[in-house]
C-alpha cells in the first residue's frame, strides 16, 4: 500500500513537473489554455490538475499567461489582487474583448507537441442563443 502512495506522488510530481516545463516556454504576449498545456502533458482531460499544479507554483513561471478555453481569465483569484492578471497580460499587449476575454484568434499560443492548434469555440451566451434562428423540424 506505501508503495502504490508513493507511486502515485511520483506521478503527481512528474505531472506538474511538466506542466512547469510548459508554462516556463509560453511566450510573451501570448496565451494558453489549461487544456492544450494538459493535452502536451499526456492527460488530454486532465485541464483541472494543471490549475492545481500552477497554484503550487514556485518561482518565476509566467502562470498569468494561462487562461480557460474561452479566454477568460479563471485564475485571477489566486494572484492576490483579481486585476493583477489582467495587468500583467495587457502590459505585454494582450487584448481583451468586450466581454473581457483575450481575443484567443490573436494571443493563443500552440504548445509543442499539442494536436489542437485552436481552443474549443467560444462559449455562446443565452442573448447569442435567442438570436439564432431556431431549426425547423420535420
Amino acid at each position: 500500500m506505501i508503495r502504490s502512495n508513493q507511486k502515485k506522488e511520483k506521478e503527481k510530481k512528474d505531472f506538474f513537473d511538466r506542466v512547469y516545463k510548459i508554462v516556463a516556454k509560453i511566450p510573451r504576449g501570448k496565451v494558453t489554455t489549461y487544456g492544450a498545456i494538459a493535452e502536451v502533458c499526456g492527460v488530454k482531460s486532465a485541464a483541472r490538475t494543471v490549475g492545481w499544479a500552477l497554484n503550487g507554483a514556485k518561482g518565476n513561471l509566467p502562470c498569468h499567461r494561462v487562461v480557460n478555453k474561452n479566454g477568460e481569465l479563471t485564475g485571477k483569484i489566486h494572484f492576490g489582487d483579481p486585476n493583477l492578471m489582467k495587468e500583467l497580460l495587457i502590459s505585454e499587449g494582450v487584448k481583451f474583448d468586450e466581454e473581457d476575454c483575450v481575443i484567443m484568434e490573436k494571443f493563443f499560443w500552440v504548445p509543442p507537441g499539442a494536436k489542437r492548434t485552436f481552443p474549443h469555440e467560444k462559449k455562446i451566451n443565452n442573448a447569442q442563443l435567442l438570436m439564432k434562428k431556431p431549426r425547423r423540424r420535420f
